[in-house]
């Protein structure tokens, strides 16, 4: 699609589109919006020029950004070039053949279910076979029905944990891993080539609907990932946050032999609206909120949350330190889970792998056992396909426990095992904190924080990260910054990605980078602090702390808009 510029060439640009749209509502949006902005409405005029200003970008995220009409919004205009774009691409890729398979799920949002049917219309109508689940479903079913079906490809229509106006479009391919370059570029190439939706062929019929077997299937294998012979004496209170991971979740519990964790009634059933958090993410601040009181009420011993699309698991913790219920990091969980998997027995040939924002904690673990370790682009497309993987996560909540089963980050199988460790210590008269604080005494305290700055427009970010690329800071927090990598030019020996990473003096690490989801900056914190003795271990942590927050402040400062 060619960017307008002019008004005149954006009214026309709008015209054309909407009367190219197969959908009667975002139609009339189009049309109400383009009346509103030639009768000289300032604020139409911006929006209608906005979502004029090109297609949605097609990347290795997929596609994802705030149901509308137009080009740059998702909807079923967007979504049926996309799909005929991806149809193209398995059927020139050679791979597929001339009738790809494509396995297509979808989560509660408004129109995921739409955007689901008119893949599957698209595909079919192209020579291929589709295969629609049979409801809406955890992401990570999606990605284990890719390789259990022996699909070509895989859609799963999701925005995870954006916010209620959005959706997303996210692409597997037919190794049960997400995409990366150059398919992503091959596939947007596809999509450009599509001029009119109209041309694109569709079919009312001729899809698969997939019976509950298969969501069988996937618990079954879920339930695997937990020793038969470990401890289930364990209480958990669960929230899904109004997704879709509620029913699957409590299944796989119970598959496994633990009791049916405790629902937290008011976020159990599927809603797109997601009335009762201001923010569908469990990191936000209060997203967990009544799952804390609910846990505070019943007196359990862990609290699990699934973020919307369940492919994201968070935990919390009753901290004898505090006193009180406190959420666990994600570099927090990445650690304990790692630490169990080498409890439970591993293969010199397996690898531990986590991405650069994450903590290096999990290498130090990997060290000790003498397995491999490697560090990733951030993101699951890079992580799942790091050879020989036995386990690996990310920061931001996503865990794979299962590579065989789920080559995608999975919250089902991540809270299992997470269960599992926290019964096997509960009937050793222990906790996770016990166990964090063994690993603080025997790798260091690995303090981590993050924050995020976030934008009106996404030029502010190149002008931030530009800022601190051309008058990289000498120190930080009063430390020498010892060395920094340009990640876009490949410093650090990883693929070339936009950010930047700091190196203190003292070991601390800082990583600036732009999302690849939201309109924001990220910055990722790290301090290393030894422990002496487990006596030592209360002042090892305090001042880790302190380093940190330092370290935060000063970071703040130096990305500031």
């Amino acid at each position: 699609m060619t960017t307008v510029g002019t008004t005149e060439t954006v009214y026309a640009a709008a015209r054309a589109w909407r009367d190219d749209d197969p959908d009667p509502t975002t139609r009339a949006e189009l049309d109400t919006l383009l009346t509103r902005a030639t009768d000289g409405d300032g604020a139409a005029v911006a929006d209608l020029t906005d979502r004029m200003s090109g297609l949605l970008e097609f990347g290795t995220a997929g596609l994802r950004g705030a149901l509308g009409a137009g080009p740059k919004r998702m909807n079923r205009s967007v979504v049926i070039r996309a799909a005929a774009g991806l149809t193209a691409y398995l059927k020139s890729d050679g791979a597929a053949g001339e009738h790809p398979t494509v396995v297509i799920g979808y989560d509660a949002r408004y129109n995921s279910d739409v955007f689901a049917r008119d893949t599957a219309a698209v595909v079919v109508a192209a020579g291929g076979r589709a295969l629609l689940l049979p409801q809406p479903l955890p992401t990570p079913v999606l990605a284990f029905a890719i390789r259990h079906l022996g699909a070509d490809a895989g859609v799963m229509v999701t925005a995870s944990h954006n916010p209620p106006q959005d959706n997303g479009y996210k692409v597997y391919l037919g190794d049960g891993s997400q995409i990366v370059p150059p398919a992503d570029a091959d596939i947007a190439a596809h999509i450009g080539r599509v001029e009119r939706v109209a041309e694109v062929p569709r079919v009312a019929e001729g899809w698969e609907t997939l019976g509950d077997n298969l969501l069988e299937d996937y618990i079954d294998a879920v339930a695997t990932v937990v020793d038969p012979d470990s401890p289930r004496d364990l209480s958990v209170v669960h929230t899904s946050l109004h997704g879709v991971g509620h029913g699957t979740v409590h299944a796989a519990f119970v598959k496994a032999g633990f009791a049916a964790p405790v629902a937290v009634d008011e976020q159990a059933v599927p809603d797109p609206d997601f009335p009762t958090v201001a923010f569908p993410n469990p990191e936000e601040k209060g997203a967990i909120d009544l799952a804390l009181s609910r846990a505070r009420a019943v007196g359990c011993d862990l609290v699990i949350a699934s973020d919307p699309d369940a492919d994201r698991c968070a935990a919390a913790v009753l901290d004898p330190a505090l006193g009180d219920w406190r959420m666990l990091r994600g570099d927090e969980v990445g650690a304990l889970l790692g630490a169990h998997v080498v409890r439970r027995g591993v293969s010199r040939r397996d690898v531990f792998a986590n991405s650069i924002v994450s903590s290096r904690l999990l290498a130090s673990i990997a060290r000790g056992a003498k397995l491999a370790h490697e560090e990733t682009l951030t993101g699951f497309k890079w992580i799942s396909r790091v050879r020989r993987l036995r386990f690996g996560y990310e920061e931001a909540l996503g865990y794979c426990v299962a590579p065989s089963l789920v080559r995608d980050k999975d919250g089902i199988s991540a809270a299992l095992l997470l269960a599992e460790l926290a019964a096997t210590l509960k009937a050793e008269g222990r906790t996770l904190t016990d166990l964090l604080d063994d690993l603080a005494v025997e790798h260091g305290v690995h303090a981590t924080d993050s924050f995020s700055v976030r934008v009106s427009d996404l030029a502010q970010t190149e002008t931030l990260l530009g800022r601190l690329r051309d008058e990289p800071p000498a120190a930080v927090a009063g430390i020498e910054v010892a060395r920094t990598d340009d990640l876009a030019r490949g410093d650090g020996g990883l693929p070339p990605t936009e950010g930047l990473r700091f190196h203190l003096a003292d070991r601390s690490r800082i990583i600036v980078r732009p999302s690849g989801t939201e309109p924001k900056v990220k910055v990722y914190l790290e301090v290393i602090e030894p422990v002496a003795d487990a006596a030592g271990l209360g002042e090892s942590r305090a001042v880790a702390e302190t380093r940190l927050a330092s370290v935060r402040a000063d970071m703040e400062r130096l990305t500031s808009l």
